[in-house]
């Protein structure tokens, strides 16, 4: 019997932080490729902050999702049905689309994926987007030397996780900055930061005693209050990677109901000629994705760690993205299709 399409899907654009309502599950008919197009089973779907925006109307570099259409999202599988003669049924392949248990996706999407070199799921994380996110923003903007100390928030995240240990294999001190005494001890223990900071303490004291001399570089993917500690303590030519700004997805535009001050004052800025960069991974970093994934690989057998949080079964994506909004994942989340 032909498995049937099941899908999350937006039904109504969220007012603040999304609730399960904002979502929409059916089944629908399995899609057809057409010629030069691969139709992929979904085995792990990806969920990842940057989706907040998606369901949003507001004006991004990413067209948002449309009311009732399925929820963005990238997958890992194996292909079901081949209109391209570049991939063939079994095939393990990074590029599926959706939150949905199948999609017909171009052949020239698809990365195909040896299993040997790792778990399936890992091509969503450390060898995915946030890995290759990480990668990126520290090549091409916080470019940490030698000795020179880096902050990393939401350091046991997906995004952060990666982006501590490539710092370090750099030659940087690094401080993490997590939420709670567990993921502090998971990301100082396990992969190895120098020091990591509890948000919900005093973020000031705590930064002046891991980080005396200062800071260098700081990896942002939160925003707010610990934006608004971390600035003042960016040493001469410090850098700012503007990675993300979690605690402030889910307010109105011009709102900041985050607890930090209304901003920093940017004067510093000149004085201590600061570099502080936004960047979207898809402008630069997919090019370079061949050379990522082998010294990424290389790093792995030498060490790199991560970790991933499995959610199981496609009908809890909305419940599970709901609580990343809030911190409530431990690593990488992923979703493990049913």
């Amino acid at each position: 019997m032909t498995e049937t399409n099941l899908r999350i899907l937006l039904a109504r654009r969220p007012n603040g932080a999304p609730v399960p309502e904002d979502f929409a599950i059916e089944e629908a008919p399995r899609p057809e490729p057409k010629d030069g197009y691969v139709l992929v089973r979904h085995r792990f779907l990806s969920l990842d902050p940057y989706m907040r925006g998606r369901m949003s109307e507001a004006k991004s570099y990413a067209k948002p999702v449309a009311i009732g259409g399925v929820m963005e999202g990238a997958c890992v599988g194996h292909v079901v049905e081949s209109r391209d003669p570049g991939f063939s049924p079994g095939d393990a392949v990074l590029g599926g689309f959706g939150w949905q248990r199948f999609s017909a996706v171009p052949a020239a999407r698809l990365i195909r994926l040896d299993e040997a070199e790792a778990p399936l799921s890992a091509n969503l994380g450390v060898l995915g987007m946030p890995g290759l996110t990480a990668w990126t923003g520290l090549e091409d903007i916080g470019q940490p030397k030698p000795g020179e100390t880096v902050v990393v928030s939401a350091a046991s995240g997906a995004v952060g996780q990666v982006a501590g240990q490539i710092a370090k294999r750099r030659g940087a001190r690094v401080v993490g900055i997590a939420g709670g005494a567990e993921k502090c001890a998971f990301v100082t223990g396990t992969l190895g930061f120098d020091a990591c900071i509890d948000h919900r303490g005093d973020l000031e004291a705590q930064l002046d005693a891991a980080c005396p001399e200062g800071i260098d570089v700081y990896w942002e993917n939160v925003g707010g209050a610990v934006q608004a500690a971390v600035f003042p303590r960016l040493r001469d030519f410090g850098r700012m990677v503007m990675c993300g700004m979690i605690s402030q997805y889910n307010e109105a535009p011009g709102a900041d109901a985050s607890g930090a001050p209304p901003g920093p004052n940017l004067g510093p800025v000149v004085r201590k000629r600061l570099r502080i960069q936004g960047f979207i991974v898809s402008d630069t970093g997919w090019p370079r994705y061949g050379k990522f994934r082998a010294e990424m690989l290389g790093w792995m057998r030498d060490g790199l760690v991560w970790r991933e949080d499995v959610v199981q079964g496609l009908a809890q994506a909305p419940a599970a993205f709901i609580g990343l909004l809030s911190g409530r994942n431990f690593g990488k989340l992923v979703v493990k299709i049913d």
